[in-house]
């Protein structure tokens, strides 16, 4: 009788699999907050007539 071999994942790899993966979200959230932060802050600095040659006004700069 032949035996087929499963794979199986050493105990607890799933978890801390599942751990890194989340731990990562939460790095990628915030990079990318931060990144909106600071594009803000940017435009923020921008003159009136500079944002209107860009396409934009001062209410639009909440959406980034």
């Amino acid at each position: 009788m032949a035996q087929t071999l499963t794979p199986h994942a050493p105990h607890g790899a799933v978890t801390i699999l599942r751990a890194v993966n989340a731990m990562t979200a939460i790095k990628e959230a915030v990079i990318g907050w931060n990144d909106a932060r600071k594009t803000r802050n940017e435009l923020s600095r921008l003159t009136d007539e500079q944002l209107f040659d860009i396409g934009l006004t001062r209410g639009d700069i909440a959406r980034f």
